[in-house]
């Protein structure tokens, strides 16, 4: 298989389907194939309506527009991915950065067994990822990352919710508790960046996170902008 020619075509994919849900697509779209991970990251993306519901700082109402629109959105990406990639996608993820007009999708395969990339400093990275964790409820109870490029860094932290935090899925608030935690989670990984950047040598352009709280897993995606190749 064609790797670069099927995340180009992906990317397309993508940019089309953007398209038709929100009448706007994202100005460049970027697509990573290396199993079990599907990432896409978006730049650009925002429709006109959006554009003023954050002028008026209303951006819990663009979040929770986008999160109606989602599921059936996902379907659709899935079946695409098994149709013309040929992998299941068994768990999928995304999250936004509306300040920056970005956004970014994680597919994740069962099919194909994880591979725990090593890459300088992964150890300390990973201590850092606690350390935020901690700050914001918790450490998690694993965690694990793959480099899939020179720009795109995987994090998975398992056993991540507290008590509270189960009531509150429990209960029904599922909606209410992503809101609240993207904007805590973010905001602590970015106060952290120095952290990261020194670690990993790269610019961190972008962090975005997103949870399936049925597993009590969370699934985070830094752009990364290598130093040594600033330019690109």
């Amino acid at each position: 298989m064609d790797i670069k020619k099927k995340e180009k075509e992906l990317g397309s994919f993508i940019g089309r389907v953007l398209r038709g849900a929100f009448g706007k697509g994202p100005g460049a779209v970027f697509a990573t194939i290396s199993p079990p991970y599907i990432t896409v990251y978006m730049k650009d993306f925002m429709s006109q309506i959006e554009d003023r519901l954050l002028d008026t700082e209303q951006s819990k109402y663009v979040e929770k527009i986008r999160d109606m629109l989602m599921p059936a959105l996902i379907e659709e990406i899935k079946v695409y991915i098994q149709m013309d990639i040929g992998v299941t996608i068994d768990e999928f993820y995304y999250d936004w950065n509306l300040e920056s007009h970005s956004g970014m999708f994680i597919g994740v395969s069962t099919e194909a067994a994880p591979e725990y990339s090593h890459y300088q400093n992964q150890e300390a990275v990973h201590k850092e990822v606690i350390q935020v964790s901690l700050e914001a409820e918790k450490p998690p109870g694993e965690v694990y990352s793959s480099l899939l490029n020179p720009r795109t860094l995987v994090i998975v932290r398992n056993q991540i919710l507290v008590a509270v935090e189960k009531e509150l899925i429990r209960q029904g608030y599922p909606e209410v508790l992503t809101l609240a935690k993207r904007d805590l989670e973010k905001r602590l990984f970015m106060e952290h960046r120095p952290q990261f950047e020194h670690y990993l040598d790269a610019e961190l352009e972008n962090v975005f996170v997103s949870w399936d709280f049925e597993q009590d897993k969370s699934v985070c995606l830094f752009i990364l902008k290598p130093n040594h190749n600033r330019q690109q």
